[in-house]
């Protein structure tokens, strides 16, 4: 069997019998393909705890338009994450490397509220914290010894881990996303890589897009899909969106106030009234559900490094 990140190809197939311990679902939310794993023992392909994959049309094609998309992606985060408490989003793999490059643009994605000393420029706003550590080539360090001084310095009640994925169907990559609570396994032997609650003493939840495939059992050669970079780019924007929809109800009416208030903030730092409403108006001409976004985000931004200068 070739390699794969993903639960449920494990175990589903019209010949394949399930295993004791291991429960597999399927169901349809509008576009999206909804497929549940639950292993509920240990001493199987995968540890125990929750799977979820979401079969989408394709994350090449993000747009405002996939606006239900990112909805269900959100429902089934938010499912696996603590109700309340910090965020910490690590954006796992190599940005100089396309097919592995998902989770350092994420992270890039990830609307941060939290400030020095976990301040927060709006109240409501859960606090959340992103973070790309590299790879151990670059650092010298292992992924769980980044990982754990960075858990030790934010004390989140989550650790999100985005990373890209290998399926063993050519037809999933780029157009399926899938999230479990049992932390980061990566296919690959490699433990020092394996990040979940028992080595960082938090709930570690995983979330993905599988980017390749190995062409054939036993050999090193992989394959990618043709728009590699379309799925690499949107699909960092869906990851990053579902999460700002998932971290809590009151954060999108919270970013509402904290727009209102930026355009005064933004006058002492440098743009006029007159230019705020100026971008803000293109923007709402163009309709872009995105570009929206990443305005808030920007705006956001700067928001909360004036707030933490001021106090």
């Amino acid at each position: 069997m070739r390699t794969t990140d993903m639960a449920d190809e494990l175990f589903r197939g019209p010949e394949t019998e399930l295993p004791a311990g291991v429960r597999l679902a399927t169901a349809k939310r509008g576009g999206v393909t909804v497929t549940r794993v639950e292993i509920a023992r240990e001493g199987l392909a995968r540890p125990r705890g929750r799977y979820v994959t979401l079969e989408v049309p394709s994350v090449s094609v993000l747009d405002e338009r996939d606006a239900a998309v990112i909805e269900v992606c959100a429902r089934e985060l938010r499912a696996l994450l603590p109700p309340e408490g910090p965020v910490l989003v690590l954006g796992i793999g190599n940005r100089r490397v396309t097919a592995d490059a998902l989770g350092p643009r994420t992270a890039q994605k990830i609307l941060v509220t939290m400030g020095p000393q976990h301040t927060l420029p709006v109240k409501g706003i859960r606090p959340v914290a992103a973070i790309a550590p590299g790879v151990s080539a670059s650092t010298g360090l292992t992924l769980r010894q980044l990982a754990g001084a960075m858990v030790e310095a934010v004390r989140p009640a989550a650790l999100i881990c985005v990373d890209s994925l290998c399926s063993a169907e050519g037809a999933r990559l780029g157009r399926s996303v899938q999230f479990s609570d049992t932390g980061l396994y990566p296919a690959q032997a490699d433990h020092a890589k394996h990040l979940n609650a028992a080595a960082l003493g938090v709930p570690v939840i995983a979330a993905g897009i599988p980017t390749l495939m190995q062409a054939e059992e036993g050999r090193d050669l992989v394959v990618t899909p043709r728009d590699l970079d379309g799925v690499i780019a949107h699909g960092a924007a869906l990851l990053g969106l579902q999460q700002l929809h998932a971290v809590g109800a009151g954060l999108l009416h919270a970013l509402a106030v904290l727009e209102e208030q930026v355009v005064f903030l933004l006058v002492g730092a440098g743009e006029g009234h007159a230019q705020h409403q100026h971008r803000q108006a293109h923007m709402q001409a163009r309709g872009s559900y995105w570009e929206r976004q990443q305005s808030v985000r920007i705006d956001g931004a700067v928001l909360s490094y004036l707030f933490c200068r001021r106090g």
